[in-house]
């Protein structure tokens, strides 16, 4: 016997509807909508008694009560929720909408389905004509209108600072512990407390200042998914992130969720996607675009082209990348920016001269990459792991391995899919000539007490 639907049957007392004016609500919904179905009273019943009607019918449900009660309902407030995840279909939250409100929906059902561990969504693979897409469309897009909503709860710019500093908090945590370790709570947060916040009651400028902070903790929710090797769903969260962005009219945070797109398209091997990615990052925002954001672009693309094995465009694109970090000053670039530093650029160039063959200079110019702070650990483990891998294809096996359990030390407290895919790449280097040598057998024997290495 299904549980019964006490959320449905406390919106119905709250908007005075019985069993047969529900009904025919719904019907009526239906008709609008292009559909026609059957409803009476004893779907009512079954539907009190927590059975959940195929098809659109949850949602016929939901904008029945909803004028009633003056306000927008969800499926989850109708207690359908699940439906939603029953129903998804794969391609959710792969277009770039063409209104915002289509887009608040989106991410709703997105996180819904990923609490579910919906897997035709979060174990996908990315999709290459996604990508493409939303930049393009992100590019050429007109601003949208106003963005004042009239719900029944008022939002307000305290409510816009807790988003902001909620998604700070678990930004911290990624740094520190990688994506895998806090990841689901920011989606029930952003599920939980966030969702109602976006159908709620605000103004045009504190709208776009709401989309804008939810622009970014999808971007974090994109990184941490990223992270945690759950590509398809990143990749949903990280185009959802691009049209709120459009909605909030914040072209330079538009410009960093597409460079995270490239980020996570350089890892999965799609590097000519990456280097379009990037080149759309700084191209799009135009002569707003600070310095500090158009180092980073031009690192990502730089990162892409050492991957293509395109030695000048690389080299090109990393003085720029220089040249532009060179000109920052403390309040040319966002706040959310400031990460990106002398020390991060350092990281970059050594991926770079690593992936072209220049192993020498990756040690060289990657030597500055260590925080060693113990707050970006996984930043560390990275850059750290380059390095061994320098010395490793210079034939200094014996620091290339020192180094390698320096960077197996810094990545036991990680939780990060990305940190098991840099070390396999260590162990690919290792070749059989290397593993006869005394320097490996000492370094091994070390190593198996390593999460990581095992």
């Amino acid at each position: 016997m299904a549980d019964q639907n006490a959320g449905l049957a406390a919106l119905m007392q709250e908007a005075g509807l019985s069993h047969k004016s529900l009904a025919r609500a719904v019907v009526a919904v239906a008709a609008r909508s292009g559909e026609v179905i059957t409803c009476d009273h004893t779907y009512v019943t079954r539907w009190l008694k927590g059975s959940i009607p195929r098809g659109n019918t949850p949602r016929f449900i939901a904008d029945a009560i909803g004028p009633k009660l003056g306000r927008q309902l969800t499926l989850d407030d109708v207690g359908m929720g699940s439906a939603a995840v029953s129903a998804v279909k794969p391609e959710l939250g792969l277009e770039f909408a063409d209104r915002p409100e289509t887009t608040v929906k989106t991410v709703a059902d997105l996180w819904r389905a990923d609490l579910a561990d919906a897997q035709a969504l979060v174990r996908a693979q990315p999709d290459s004509g996604a990508w493409n897409a939303a930049s393009l469309r992100w590019i050429v897009a007109p601003p949208d209108g106003e963005l004042s909503r009239a719900g029944n709860r008022s939002i307000g710019a305290v409510d816009v600072d807790m988003v902001r500093s909620t998604a700070d908090a678990f930004s911290m945590l990624d740094g520190k512990f990688g994506g895998g370790h806090a990841r689901r709570a920011l989606i029930q947060y952003l599920h939980t407390d966030v969702r109602p916040m976006l159908d709620g009651k605000y103004s045009d400028d504190v709208g776009k200042e709401l989309h804008s902070a939810v622009a970014e903790a999808l971007l974090l929710a994109g990184w941490m998914s990223y992270d945690s090797g759950l590509h398809g769903i990143a990749q949903r969260y990280l185009i959802q992130a691009l049209r709120m962005t459009q909605a909030a009219g914040d072209r330079l945070l538009g410009g960093s969720v597409l460079s995270a797109m490239s980020h996570q398209a350089t890892f999965l091997g799609r590097y000519q996607d990456a280097a379009t990615l990037a080149r759309a990052a700084y191209t799009g925002p135009g002569g707003i675009l600070g310095p500090t954001m158009a180092a980073q672009f031009h690192a990502m693309e730089a990162r892409a082209l050492a991957r293509l094995g395109d030695e000048r465009g690389c080299d090109l694109a990393l003085a720029e990348a220089e040249l532009r970090l060179s000109q920052r000053t403390p309040y040319s670039d966002p706040p959310y920016i400031a990460y990106f530093d002398e020390v991060e650029l350092a990281a970059e160039i050594g991926h770079c001269f690593r992936d072209l063959g220049r192993s020498v200079e990756a040690a060289e110019r990657g030597a500055g990459s260590i925080f060693g702070d113990g707050l970006n650990n996984r930043s560390d483990f990275f850059a750290t792991m380059v390095q061994a891998d320098a010395h490793i294809i210079q034939g200094e096996i014996g620091q290339g391995f020192d180094i390698a359990l320096s960077a197996l030390q810094l990545g036991e407290g990680l939780k990060s899919a990305r940190c098991v895919q840099y070390v396999r790449e260590f162990q690919g280097r290792v070749t059989s000539e290397m593993r006869r040598a005394s320097e490996f057998r000492t370094f091994e024997e070390k190593a198996r007490d390593f999460r990581l290495w095992q």
